[in-house]
């Protein structure tokens, strides 16, 4: 018997407060990446009304001006008005960092870690920075290997930051939300059933004064301007029957860290995948590559959109876990949901054979500390808004599907 139902995922622009802590956080990253490959950092970002705190564990040698790092990031967002309750001039930026525990160090900083490329044995000697467990996911409902709610929601976020910035819509601010729901029939997406966008606006628009007349403006702008433009390349479209609310709550003037207070990795499903797929509990923005929250979970990514991307699955979960300390994983787990085209215990080998999932490996076959020097500076940043998976705008190492070849060998 077939089965209908809707599964909703959201999104949020990058002028979303959580989401300006995520970026000033990896902001900080780069920085001292690009000038110490070897830092420590778990940087933490709070932001309210005028205020921005910057706080958490830095070890580096490495010297960054953190407060006018800030204020650049919130400029480039796009809080630059003082009548928003928050702008990148007139905010206040506190510093209170700490370096990190030595007790958590010795467990990841070796004398081989300063190398580029070591052996197999020198990887087994460095150890994860933290007990934890991490997943990642892939499925063929897109074409970058990635759930259809989540794609569609950030999708639709980054073309609303896109007609804000370049004034096709001049009257939208900074923050704001997206949310999608995806009719499935059988397992697989078939249509549209509801689009939600909430959008910080000014409080008039030209000389439309009137709240309602002013709501009803806005909603035939995002749907000529955002929604069909997103929708234009896609073989599932919005219909006749597709509900479309804007700002339910009839307005959207105060927003920002006026509106409410932010803090980074507050946006984890966001993140990640919009809650289609398991999620072990640990953020990504603000940390280096040693953190297994962050290095582990682009790996399971890597591992599971490559083993999708080869024919093996049209859904694949994958878990890892760790121990504070201990290089190779406590465990690996598969999930297909019934799709595998080998056995699972199959797939387990493949991966346990052909994938890196050591701490020091991963960040040597993904090139995970270098990145930044290489990119002029910026590369965790570009992740912290619109999600850290299925970027086809973005190079990112964990989305190549290089061992493709390799897998397919085995249907």
């Amino acid at each position: 018997m077939s089965r209908r139902y809707l599964f909703t995922s959201e999104s949020v622009t990058e002028g979303h407060p959580d989401k300006i802590c995520d970026q000033i956080s990896d902001a900080i990253l780069d920085a001292l990446l690009s000038q110490d490959p070897l830092s420590r950092v778990a940087a933490e970002v709070i932001v309210n009304t005028g205020l921005v705190l910057i706080t958490g564990e830095i070890t580096t040698k490495a010297q960054v001006n953190y407060i006018d790092l800030a204020r650049k990031k919130i400029a480039e967002i796009g809080y630059i008005h003082g009548d928003n309750g928050f702008s990148a001039e007139s905010c206040s930026v506190l510093v209170a960092l700490d370096e990190q525990s030595p007790d958590i160090a010795q467990g990841v900083t070796t004398a081989q870690e300063q190398r580029t490329q070591l052996s197999d044995d020198e990887l087994d000697q460095i150890g994860a920075g933290d007990q934890g467990i991490m997943f990642g996911y892939a499925c063929n409902e897109t074409p970058e290997l990635m759930p259809m709610p989540i794609s569609l929601a950030h999708r639709i976020s980054r073309r609303l930051a896109n007609v804000r910035k370049t004034e096709e819509l001049p009257y939208l601010r900074p923050d704001g939300k997206t949310q999608v729901s995806v009719i499935y029939e059988d397992g697989k997406p078939v249509g549209i059933d509801t689009i939600l966008i909430s959008t910080q606006h000014t409080e008039t628009i030209g000389d439309i004064t009137e709240d309602s007349k002013i709501q009803q403006k806005i909603k035939n702008d995002l749907w000529e301007f955002v929604v069909l433009p997103v929708f234009s390349d896609l073989a599932i479209k919005p219909d006749e029957n597709t509900r479309f609310l804007v700002n339910p709550t009839g307005k959207f003037v105060i927003g920002g860290p006026q509106g409410d207070s932010g803090l980074t990795g507050r946006k984890i499903i966001i993140d990640t995948y919009g809650g289609y797929s398991r999620h072990g509990g640990g953020a990504f923005s603000g940390k280096d590559p040693t953190k297994v929250d962050r290095s582990a979970s682009y790996a399971c990514r890597y591992v599971a959109k490559n083993i999708v991307a080869a024919g093996l699955a049209d859904k694949c979960e994958v878990q890892v876990s760790y121990a504070i300390g201990v290089a190779r994983p406590v465990s690996i787990f598969v999930e297909t949901f019934g799709t595998a085209k080998i056995e699972e215990d199959k797939i387990l080998q493949l991966i346990k054979h052909y994938f890196e999932l050591r701490p020091a490996g991963i960040i040597q076959t993904l090139n995970l500390r270098n990145l930044p020097t290489e990119k002029g500076g910026r590369f965790y940043q570009n992740v912290a808004a619109y999600g850290h998976f299925g970027r086809n705008d973005l190079d990112l190492p964990w989305e190549k599907t290089d061992k493709v070849d390799i897998l397919r060998k085995y249907l």
